[in-house]
């Protein structure tokens, strides 16, 4: 199979087989997108969301959504799947990678697959649990339990059934402890139990070659890209946009969808302004408040108090910052967990020899490549 191109200005790098997986590999804001989009217009590449926040519709502008008419000059698969209420699992995301990345080949294109949700790479790379999904009865009755007793009910029960998660699991991470939950109920084996089973991972086709690429830039430099791309959403309506999202959808405070950085500092803003949006007959006003511990008011005087409002809109925007400098965090300690997976050809290629290094064992399965600007990542695969 010949990989095509749009143009004969470029060549395909030799370290790329006809049968490549690239995974383009990074915290958030440090320009993954616009290599991406570099990359396809040589032709030679299909592109593959690796993010859960833009699975949603309707959510944009806090999700650094590329634009429709971006999309419609360099489509995305799994972008735009899902409504704001609805959940799309890991092991759901690796069967729809499954299916892409054989697509893309038989279209004689390379899968590039660019996001920042770790969490989801992992599961390619090193591999998923054989844990099921929920049933959705299950699901409906451990939250109807979570919204009647709260999650330290569940955490308690988990702690009966399933000593290991309970010791593992924060008691306030309300997704993991729900999910062991809802695990238990449908098997009656402890999801610490499954989590102990062998993994089958994606990146193990021994008919296709992976390149785990990670780019680990300066930290200084990333935190400046978060605090420019925090004042264009806010510049941009991110307010309103979340404002419109709970006039569209019957939400709720722990749906996936409202715990995604950005999102969940605007509702916890507008719970303590006190937000008319929350009349709204499909939401629950209550659960919203509880969610933030704030007491539920009728009161509508805070939003015309012009002064408290400037003071909680400050704190929301530091909130966010905050928050989106801890997910780069959290996405830097998953990188390297990514340089250390087993049974991989590790070559780490920095400024000084990026240009010049040739990997020795491409092909092997997998090849994972560390570099520290996007650049690098550039020469690579060119």
């Amino acid at each position: 199979m010949q990989l095509s191109s749009d143009s004969s200005s470029y060549r395909l790098n030799s370290n790329l087989a006809d049968n490549s997986v690239v995974c383009l590999m990074a915290p958030t804001a440090s320009g993954k997108t616009a290599l991406a989009y570099e990359l396809y217009d040589t032709g030679r590449y299909e592109l593959i969301s690796v993010d859960s926040a833009l699975i949603y519709r309707d959510m944009n502008i806090g999700t650094a959504k590329p634009t429709a008419t971006e999309l419609g000059r360099y489509p995305h698969h799994l972008v735009d799947i899902i409504d704001p209420m609805q959940s799309y699992s890991v092991a759901e995301f690796v069967n729809d990678v499954a299916r892409l990345i054989d697509s893309c080949h038989e279209n004689g294109k390379i899968p590039l697959l660019v996001g920042g949700t770790m969490m989801y790479y992992m599961a390619l790379l090193d591999g998923l649990s054989p844990v099921p999904d929920s049933d959705d009865s299950v699901r409906v009755r451990v939250e109807q339990w979570r919204q009647d007793e709260g999650i330290s009910a569940l955490y308690d029960y988990l702690g009966e059934i399933d000593p290991i998660s309970h010791e593992r699991l924060n008691a306030t991470d309300t997704q993991r402890i729900t999910r062991a939950v809802e695990v238990y109920l449908q098997t009656d084996i402890p999801i610490s139990d499954w989590q102990r089973k062998p993994k089958k991972a994606l990146a193990n086709n021994p008919n296709q070659q992976w390149h785990a690429l990670t780019v680990m830039p300066d930290r200084p430099w990333l935190h400046t890209r978060i605090e420019q791309r925090l004042d264009i959403m806010w510049n941009d309506g991110l307010v309103t946009e979340v404002i419109g999202l709970l006039e569209r959808y019957p939400l709720t405070p722990n749906l996936p969808s409202m715990r995604c950085v950005g999102y969940r500092q605007v509702l916890e803003y507008l719970v303590h302004i006190n937000h008319p949006v929350f009349e709204q007959s499909h939401l629950d006003k209550a659960q919203f408040y509880s969610a933030f511990g704030v007491l539920q008011s009728s009161d509508k005087s805070s939003l015309s108090d012009g002064e408290t409002e400037v003071l909680a809109c400050q704190q929301m925007q530091n909130k966010a910052l905050y928050a989106t400098r801890q997910l780069a965090k959290r996405q830097y300690t998953w990188l390297r967990k990514v340089m250390q997976l087993p049974n991989t050809s590790i070559d780490m290629a920095l400024a000084a020899d990026a240009s010049s290094d040739k990997d020795s064992s491409a092909d092997r399965d997998m090849v994972v490549k560390t570099f520290t600007t996007m650049a690098q990542a550039r020469d690579y695969l060119y």
